[in-house]
């Protein structure tokens, strides 16, 4: 097994982890995945794996399986839960204090229930974009109206106030354009995106990114079990498609959908800096952003980063974004 059977990472690893089931087994795993956090056995087959967690998935409750060959703590449900449209909810004190300091000891037990796309905590959608793809941008929205009605689209361009623009499909007043300068700095761009927000959650797109209805259309759950769960930021998967082809570079977790007051850092590969750490976000596995990318970028982009912020080009992305995808 090369990648994660959940979340599909490419990084499985020597584990020293062991949970502990309600009859008293402390079971020790030799492979972790360093994305998740699910635990495996050596022989584990993944399709074996993929099923038997489905079905796990199914009821109202889910009980850990001591006698499975994969195991989970209940922060790693949480995620796993999501691509199958399931939410979660601890079933006692003890649950919740896991879900708050992963990764437990404890192998996950806990109430499951449909992530509905008609409930949840409202959305607003932002957009980074050149001026000269604005046009474009505008063309695309009315995919986005299935799941929020505020959109606003911040282009790199000396600093304007976000106005209302018309755009086909979204109501009236739906869409607002305003624009500062990038001035080579991607985190305080989404900084300034953050803040213009109209509902206390925004999804950050680029203008090179798309994301499925129905995807958008469980975003307001998403953000609903995030804050049940005292997370600020939700990371997506996403495919990353050079000339069309799906690259090697998979999931490419991308933390695109926060709570408002959540900040960035990093002039490039910019990622939330949360105040509590990593635990309070989540991997949601529900659905993929679109990365559409062609070769000369691809060629150009690490060393551009890299002289925006010496060190952090990450130029090996490079050969895994133009070598094709594979298990």
């Amino acid at each position: 097994m090369r990648r994660c059977f959940v979340c599909g990472a490419d990084m499985l690893g020597p584990s020293t982890r062991h949970l502990v089931y309600p009859d008293g087994q402390d079971r020790l795993f030799p492979i972790a995945c360093g994305s998740c956090g699910l635990l495996l056995e050596v022989e584990a087959d993944p399709a074996a794996c993929r099923a038997h967690l489905a079905e796990r998935l199914a009821g109202p409750i889910f009980e850990s399986d001591p006698r499975a060959p994969y195991g989970l703590d209940l922060y790693t449900l949480r995620s796993a839960a999501t691509g199958h449209a399931r939410g979660v909810r601890p079933c006692d004190a003890a649950g919740q204090t896991a879900l708050r300091h992963p990764h437990s000891q404890h192998a996950a037990r806990a109430a499951l229930y449909g992530l509905d796309r008609a409930v949840g905590m409202p959305v607003s959608l932002g957009v980074l974009c050149r001026p000269d793809a604005l046009d474009a941008v505008l063309a695309t929205l009315a995919i986005h109206a299935a799941w929020t009605d505020d959109v606003v689209i911040l282009l790199d361009a000396p600093v304007r106030p976000a106005d209302v623009v018309p755009a086909a499909g979204i109501p009236p007043g739906g869409v607002r354009v305003g624009a500062r300068p990038l001035a080579g700095d991607f985190a305080a761009q989404r900084n300034a995106l953050q803040d213009l927000a109209r509902y206390p959650w925004m999804l950050q797109l680029d203008a090179d990114e798309t994301l499925a209805v129905e995807a958008g259309r469980r975003l307001a759950a998403l953000a609903a079990l995030a804050e049940a769960g005292d997370v600020v930021s939700v990371g997506l998967a996403r495919r990353n498609r050079v000339d069309g082809l799906l690259a090697d570079v998979y999931p490419d977790v991308q933390y695109r959908l926060n709570h408002r007051s959540v900040r960035y850092a990093g002039r490039v590969h910019e990622r939330p800096a949360l105040d509590g750490g990593w635990p309070r976000s989540l991997i949601s596995l529900h659905g993929a952003i679109e990365h559409h990318l062609d070769r000369a970028h691809v060629l150009a982009r690490s060393r551009h980063y890299e002289r925006l912020e010496p060190g952090r080009g990450r130029p090996e992305e490079e050969t895994a974004l133009l070598r094709p995808y594979r298990d």
